[in-house]
This record gives structure tokens, C-alpha cells and sequence, in this order.
């Protein structure tokens, strides 16, 4: 049985306020082309490069949260290859010293037995330009050229594509809860290559990934067309092959360089880092937030929610700080709360009108607290999702408090019963047709009375009322 094995290579464009080397500014979202450049990072001779301590932090930070062993002596060295987007012909990296060592990261955290996927290294280095291919030209802008960017190395130790996905997934979501990148595919802030074998025989590399998906197609292509090879008796080649996002397959880029082809050696224009002297590492790591493997387990054993709503809620810290922020006004509210019942709300009806009007936390006129106000409301009197939507849409429009805008709106909610049966047995006798389906076993009929029923009632009375009348009055007829 042949089984794959796949190791990762992931890159983060670090988000500083500089680039690697130099005092150009880093602004990913410069559209003008080679606007923030100096000669340090065009790679002019002569020129000295500077190391950037923030961005040494941010890997710092990351080594600490994955366990990682934090070097006490880091090097830079220099890469040396020919490419057009590499100004000085040699990238600055690290190869011997990294400044993290093994460490590992946990996926599929709701299994009784989490896998731990082991880290070989953490390192950091500079960015290369940017080429921007035209039809029978090529533009390079060096923008890019400099940006700090953060390299890490897994062990050998992912068997799946799904595995693959569920590794960078959760890498993605603990660098932004630390700030460190913003890891977005679709810009090139995070770029994943997998490096594949089956029985731990030859590897084959796949260069430069730019989505979840590509990853996971890549690597299902590749693990069928070496079993394929080796089905045939073929020898599988060290190569690097790309992905080809319309055909659907790997080709062949190049043969895999060897470290010794890179000629590594210490970078002359910068020293050695002593880490415990530049950095205070028991601060750093007392700095550190809550993470997202800490904080999923927390929301299962304090809020009991369904664990597919969990990955919803924290896969952005504002979105997980905002919903604890409601829980506890709602737990001041009513000690007894059913927080699934907030969570619903927030993930379906609140992030629904978010995504719609493109609004995110930081713009959303919602307080935390007129959220719990309403689902308080919403349990307490019974409201339905109707009237629930139309109080979210105005309370987005206003950001008032759902009671201010009960009482402006004068919603009084109807509880009666003489009352509702007054109204029901009204569209049973408007809607004989609806009546003769439900007769028939036609349960979509019962919805539509149920419907009218609720416009009639302009959404202020309980469905589930409405249809507990309905029922009866209904059955009361078919004898």
C-alpha cells in the first residue's frame, strides 16, 4: 500500500510598519508601483541592510505559542540564486541558525486525541519583488522587495490533503490572533508549498499555492499521478511542479535544488543575534492572548454550543470578543440563558446583514449589549424570526436599544388567544384551498396559513402559537 507523507513549507508576509532591512515603508495596499523603495532593498552595491527587531518579535511570538525551541543564537545567511524579481542575486535568509526550532501545532481539536503536527523550524527572511507578466513583457515592481517574511517548516508528519488544509487553516487563524500577518491567500500574504511522497520514497514539491482549495486539489493530484508512476514501475523525480488552477493538474517548474546549490553562507554585513539579550522572552510570552485552541475549548465547556457554530465565532478574535461581550450581558439579564440560542442570532442573522451591508466590528453600530437585550426579549416574550429581523435591521440602521425601538415602533405583542383564534379563523375561511391541500397531507399548506397568519399580525404574535391554533381549528374540520 503505498501511503503519501507531505511536509509543509509555509510563508507569512509579516505586517510591520517597515520592511526587513530597510525604513521603507511596508504598505501592502500601495497600488503605485515602486513607490517604496531605497537602495538597500533595490540592491544597490554598497548598500547596508539594517535588521528590523519588530519583525523578529513577531516570529518570536509565533515560536512561543507553537512550543518552539527559541535559539540563542540567530544568524542570518545569504540564499544565492539568479531569478529577475531578486534585485541583489542573493535573498537574505537563515539556513543553519534559525531563530525557532521544533515546537508543533495542534488540528482537528475536537477529536479525543488531537493530532499534533511536528515543526522542524521557524525562520525569517526577505521577500522578493513582484512580477507582473504582460503579453510579451514582463514588470517587475519592488514594492514587495524587502517585506518581512516569516518561513515555517513542518516535520514530515501530515498523511492528507485534508490534513494539509486543517494545518494551514489554523496556522492562518493563530498568526492573525497574534497580529503578526494577516495571512490572506488571495493578496500572497500567505503562500503554501507542500512537499509530497508516498512511503517515504522521493519528494516532489508544489510551488507557491495561493488558496485552501488549490492546496487540497494539488495534493490529491500529485499523491494519484505518483501512485500512478509507481503502479507502471516509473522512478518519481525531485522536482518542483506548479499547480494549473484551469487544467486541474501539477507540471514540472524545475528539478529541486539542493541546500548546497544556494551556496549559504553567514551574511557579512549583519551580526549574530543574541535573542535572551534583544528580547525579554518570559514578557513576550506573558503578552500573549488567549489563543484559538485555548479559547475553542473554553466556548465548548463554559457556552455549550454546537462545535460548527465554535469555528464560526472564533475564526476572527473581534467577532469572538463581541459574542463573549453579549454572553455576559445576557447571562446579567438571565443567569439560566440558553447561549446557543444568542449564538444562532449572531452567527446566522447578525453576521448575515454584516456580510450584506459589508460592515465588520470595528463599523457595526450593534452594541454587544443591545444584542443580548434582544435575544432576551426574543426568549422571553416569545418574538418571531421575523419580528427579530426586522428589530436587527433597524438596530443596525440606529444603534438603538431594541426596547427604545419596540416602543417607538408601538409592537405590542399579541398573547391573547381569543385574539388569535379571531384572526386564524379568518384565513381559514379566506384560504379553502390551502385548507382542502392540508387535508390532503400537503404540509407546505399548513406553512402558508401559518404565514398569513403572521402577516396578519404584523410578526407580533409566536408561531409556535399560531400553529398550535391552527392545528386544532384544522383538525376540528377534517371531522
Amino acid at each position: 500500500m503505498l501511503n503519501p507523507t507531505i511536509g509543509l513549507e509555509i510563508h507569512l508576509e509579516l505586517k510591520t510598519k517597515n520592511k526587513m532591512f530597510c525604513a521603507c515603508l511596508n504598505d501592502p495596499k500601495e497600488k503605485r508601483a515602486n513607490i517604496n523603495v531605497c537602495p538597500i532593498c533595490l540592491g544597490h552595491p554598497g548598500s547596508l541592510p539594517t535588521i528590523n527587531k519588530e519583525a523578529v518579535k513577531s516570529v518570536l511570538k509565533l515560536g512561543l505559542a507553537l512550543n518552539a525551541e527559541i535559539s540563542n543564537i540567530s544568524q542570518f545567511e545569504r540564499k544565492s540564486y539568479f531569478y529577475p524579481d531578486l534585485p541583489k542575486g542573493y535573498q537574505i535568509s537563515q539556513y543553519e541558525k534559525p531563530l525557532c526550532q521544533k515546537g508543533f501545532l495542534e488540528i482537528f481539536p475536537y477529536q479525543k486525541e488531537p493530532k499534533k503536527i511536528r515543526l522542524r523550524r521557524i525562520h525569517l527572511e526577505e521577500d522578493t519583488a513582484r512580477l507582473i507578466h504582460q503579453k510579451n513583457k514582463s514588470l517587475l515592481d519592488f514594492n514587495r522587495a524587502g517585506v518581512p517574511l516569516l518561513e515555517l517548516v513542518t516535520e514530515p508528519d501530515i498523511q492528507s490533503s485534508k490534513e494539509a488544509v486543517a494545518f494551514a487553516k489554523e496556522l492562518q487563524l493563530l498568526c492573525r490572533y497574534l497580529e503578526i500577518s494577516d495571512a490572506d491567500l488571495e493578496k500572497g500574504e500567505m503562500r503554501i508549498e507542500p512537499n509530497i511522497s508516498l512511503n517515504l520514497g522521493t519528494k516532489v514539491e508544489l510551488k507557491n499555492l495561493n488558496s485552501f482549495r488549490a492546496l487540497e486539489e494539488g495534493i490529491e493530484y500529485e499523491i494519484n499521478r505518483q501512485k500512478k508512476a509507481l503502479e507502471k514501475g516509473e522512478k518519481i523525480r525531485q522536482e518542483t511542479r506548479g499547480w494549473d488552477e484551469q487544467k486541474k493538474i501539477t507540471v514540472i517548474q524545475r528539478f529541486k535544488e539542493e541546500a548546497e546549490d544556494y551556496r549559504y553562507f553567514p551574511e557579512p554585513d549583519l551580526p549574530p543575534l543574541n535573542i535572551p539579550l534583544a528580547f525579554d522572552l518570559y514578557k513576550l510570552a506573558s503578552e500573549l492572548e488567549e489563543l484559538p485552541a485555548a479559547k475553542r475549548q473554553r466556548f465548548l465547556k463554559i457556552y455549550r454550543l454546537e462545535k460548527k457554530d465554535i469555528e464560526i465565532l472564533i475564526e476572527e478574535k473581534a467577532s469572538a470578543d463581541y459574542f463573549e461581550m453579549a454572553a455576559s450581558e445576557l447571562k446579567s439579564f438571565n443567569p439560566q440563558t440558553n447561549y446557543q440560542l444568542l449564538c444562532n442570532y449572531f452567527n446566522s442573522d447578525l453576521r448575515g446583514l454584516m456580510k450584506e451591508k459589508g460592515l465588520d466590528f470595528k463599523s457595526l453600530k450593534i452594541k454587544p449589549e443591545h444584542l443580548a437585550h434582544l435575544v432576551y426579549l426574543a426568549e422571553k416574550e416569545n418574538f418571531s424570526s421575523r419580528l427579530i429581523k426586522d428589530l436587527l435591521a433597524e438596530m443596525l440602521e440606529k444603534g438603538e436599544d431594541p426596547e427604545t425601538l419596540i416602543k417607538e415602533k408601538k409592537i405590542s405583542f399579541i398573547s391573547d388567544e381569543n385574539q388569535l383564534l379571531e384572526v386564524i379563523k379568518k384565513i381559514i375561511e379566506e384560504n379553502k384551498k390551502a385548507v382542502e391541500d392540508y387535508k390532503k397531507g400537503k404540509e407546505n399548506a399548513l406553512q402558508f396559513l401559518i404565514g398569513q397568519a403572521m402577516k396578519k399580525t404584523k410578526s407580533q404574535a409566536s408561531p409556535e402559537k399560531i400553529k398550535e391554533i391552527f392545528l386544532k381549528q384544522l383538525s376540528s374540520i377534517s371531522h
